[in-house]
């Protein structure tokens, strides 16, 4: 698959089509990377609650390796797709190289880091000695991956960037039916429990990775710009590395403070509600993630096209793309809420079979997405800054939501007129309309007027 996408020229919403489209597809596909895990270990006879509450004590842990890939990830790629819309192709390949080895050097150190701190990184994050002995097993095994996963996912933004969607698509399909096919054989068939679903989960990470490599490296791959290697560049070059994680920041917040977030509601409800309603968390995470998927795969398809038109001087095609994305993030997103409203117990019964489990979610999981439609304004302003290397908006309002809003929020209302529990799940409405809000409004009266000046200073 190594058709090309065109951001200079053509149709804006086909544009964006044609590229969020296959991240669409990429994106489900890799989420099924953890939300198969969490189906099949909600399954495990016997002891599948618990393992799925101990599994979930693990995702800020994940989240944390996810938030470092996508520093370099997240922030090369606009870069290289500014340098490459301006004509500058010696920059762009450079942005490339640098970004891959410090993927590279950062998953060592994670990797490093994880193996000899895991246990009491886990229990910093809620775990007690029951649920230990799920998660510290199946996070000793994931690392193993960190680098697999900063290869595949690190890099894939770059070969999006260059119009291979498709290309991009296949390396997340290739892991993802690797992960579908291996979870039941070894979860199940050889008896490994959860240190099966994360055998089976590295596995495929590296099948992705190694596509990924061949495709940037291979002198035969169609790729414009490549990943090369020699003795004396082994290490990344320091300013464009302070250039590729000033931008990535954004993301990278945007991800810690999800672990943060993660950790902070674990262990809030651990001490108010028990492992039974960290598997509550878990579930509404996972289906949160789910539900997040084509809202991300549309702002992520529209980012390379504002990227490229933004380096090309091209302010018309720029406020296009924005207001095509905005405009399609809102639909999805009420169409969300609308299932949520409608089918939820259709909706839970894909991730666990317990009825208690179920009973528990219902009411917790209304008040969670209660407000998902605003979310919509904090993808589409949030792409908007990264796209246009607005790292200081991008890198606050990521922060302004999550840790200003959603962490205070989270430990203060459980005490607040008497709601216990549901003011755990409350919190995410709550940041959502004031996050998302000010972070739109932001947006438009800063971007607007920047593209105005910019047609302005054309036609003079």
């Amino acid at each position: 698959m190594t058709k090309q996408v065109d951001f200079e020229k053509g149709n804006i919403a086909a544009n964006i089509a044609q590229t969020a489209v296959p991240m669409f597809v990429a994106q489900i596909l890799s989420l099924l990377y953890s939300i198969v895990d969490r189906i099949y270990i909600g399954r495990i006879p016997g002891e599948g609650t618990a393992a799925l509450g101990g599994i979930g004590l693990c995702f800020p842990v994940i989240m944390l390796i996810t938030a470092f890939t996508n520093l370099y990830g997240s922030g090369g790629a606009p870069l290289f797709a500014i340098a490459r819309g301006s004509g500058n192709n010696v920059r762009a390949e450079q942005i490339l190289n640098t970004s891959f080895r410090l993927e590279i050097l950062t998953g060592i150190v994670l990797t490093l880091i994880t193996a000899v701190f895991g246990g009491d990184i886990l229990m910093l994050f809620g775990a007690n000695e029951t649920s230990l002995v799920y998660a510290l097993p199946y996070l000793n095994i994931y690392i193993c991956g960190t680098i697999f996963v900063m290869t595949a996912t690190g890099m894939n933004p770059f070969i999006n960037a260059q119009g291979f969607t498709q290309t991009g698509m296949l390396t997340v399909t290739i892991g993802a039916a690797a992960n579908i096919i291996l979870d039941p054989v070894f979860i199940f068939g050889f008896r490994m429990g959860v240190r099966g679903a994360a055998i089976a989960t590295v596995i495929s990470q590296a099948l992705s990775a190694a596509f990924v490599l061949r495709f940037l490296f291979s002198e035969r791959s169609p790729a414009l710009y490549k990943v090369k290697l020699s003795p004396e560049s082994i290490l990344p070059d320091a300013e464009l590395s302070m250039q590729i994680a000033g931008l990535g920041t954004s993301a990278f917040v945007m991800q810690f403070t999800n672990s943060l977030v993660t950790a902070v509601c674990n262990n809030v409800l651990m001490l108010s509600g028990g492992e039974l309603y960290v598997s509550v968390m878990t579930i509404i995470s996972s289906l949160r993630q789910v539900l997040e998927v084509p809202a991300i795969a549309i702002v992520e398809g529209a980012s390379p096209v504002i990227s490229y038109n933004y380096g090309a001087r091209r302010p018309d095609r720029v406020k296009k793309s924005i207001f095509i994305m905005a405009a399609a993030e809102f639909a999805y997103t009420m169409l969300g809420w609308i299932l949520i409203e409608t089918i939820p117990g259709i909706m839970l019964s894909v991730f666990t079979s317990d009825a208690v489990l179920v009973e528990a979610a219902l009411p917790s999981m209304h008040l969670y997405f209660f407000a998902f439609v605003f979310m919509s304004l904090q993808h589409c302003a949030q792409s908007t800054f990264k796209a246009m290397n607005k790292k200081k908006k991008a890198i606050f309002f990521s922060l302004f939501r999550k840790v200003i809003i959603v962490v205070p929020l989270t430990i203060i209302l459980p005490h607040l007129f008497g709601l216990g529990i549901s003011g755990v799940f409350i919190a995410e409405p709550v940041s959502n309309v004031v996050g998302g809000t000010a972070a739109f409004v932001t947006m438009l009266l800063t971007v607007l007027p920047e593209l105005g000046s910019m047609k302005r200073e054309q036609k003079a």
